[in-house]
């Protein structure tokens, strides 16, 4: 199976090595890794033609990272279709050979994994843990909310059900799984394991006036696919994420571990600043 990750950079200098060693050092063989550049002004561009292993690079103005990602899904010829934001990076060398598997051996349409969040300026110190569990689209009602960097989506579902509903600053993401979740109900597969590490301080998570107009998406995503959150929905959203803190709180300290997939090369700028992870792929069911 052919595997598209699409990778959105605006000015990513600092942190798109890690990003894209991530995607070189895969031990599956057939993925397509597309670049959808905004135009750059610093060092992006350069550090892109260093990396031999890249399918496509298109720089030229956009309209948000929603409009990109969907430039990305318009010229992807694979079978799987991710998004690897610039500043997140796959947990290491077998993360794509493990998703295709689960694709192969299940009927999934979609899958997803467990994120971890890293400090932006020490990717040694771990933020939070986001253990996204199993799958239940009723879990949507009550707050919860798969992480969107670990989703992994085959071409025809995007094909069939539309792209990112790009009318949205910061919740087209939502707004697209709770449609293809909820609304049209395609099979989605939990895979039990670290997917992807993210640089923590995203576009969503900035302030509380960034958050309060996230909110105010999320309760328009709703509206948009035409369903009905419950009262407490939108409330227990953010309250969840004080689970993935308690989750870091308790079990930093014993499963903090740098795996052999990081032991040789590191997928960071400096090899002595690999990134800790953590071994939750089997303390977590």
């Amino acid at each position: 199976m052919k595997v598209t990750i699409i990778t959105a950079t605006f000015n990513s200098a600092k942190t798109l090595s890690h990003n894209l060693n991530s995607v070189a050092r895969q031990t599956h063989a057939n993925i397509e890794h597309i670049i959808i550049d905004n135009s750059s002004t610093d060092a992006t561009l350069q550090i892109l033609q260093e990396f031999k292993h890249l399918a496509t690079i298109i720089s030229e103005p956009d309209t948000g990272i929603y409009n990109a990602m969907n430039k990305g899904i318009a010229h992807a010829t694979g079978d799987i279709i991710g998004i690897l934001n610039s500043d997140d990076y796959l947990a290491h060398e077998n993360t794509i050979a493990n998703i295709v598997t689960a694709f192969k051996t299940s009927n999934a349409q979609a899958v997803y994994g467990n994120l971890v969040y890293v400090h932006n300026k020490n990717p040694e110190k771990i933020k939070r843990v986001w253990v996204a569990g199993g799958y239940d689209p009723q879990l949507f009602y009550a707050g919860w909310m798969l992480p969107h960097p670990t989703f992994y989506v085959r071409k025809e579902v995007y094909e069939q059900y539309g792209n990112y509903n790009e009318s949205f600053k910061y919740a087209a993401d939502y707004e697209m799984i709770l449609r293809l979740s909820l609304k049209y109900q395609i099979n989605i597969v939990p895979i039990h394991e670290v997917i992807v590490y993210m640089l923590a301080g995203g576009a969503g998570n900035k302030n509380l006036d960034t958050r309060f107009k996230v909110n105010f998406e999320d309760r328009r995503a709703w509206k948009e696919v035409g369903l009905t959150p419950k009262w407490y929905t939108l409330h227990l959203k953010p309250i969840r994420k004080l689970y993935q803190y308690i989750i870091h709180y308790f079990t930093i300290k014993w499963l903090v571990h740098i795996p052999p997939a990081h032991s040789s090369i590191s997928f960071l700028a400096n090899p002595t600043e690999t990134a800790k992870l953590i071994d939750i792929n089997i303390k977590t069911k």
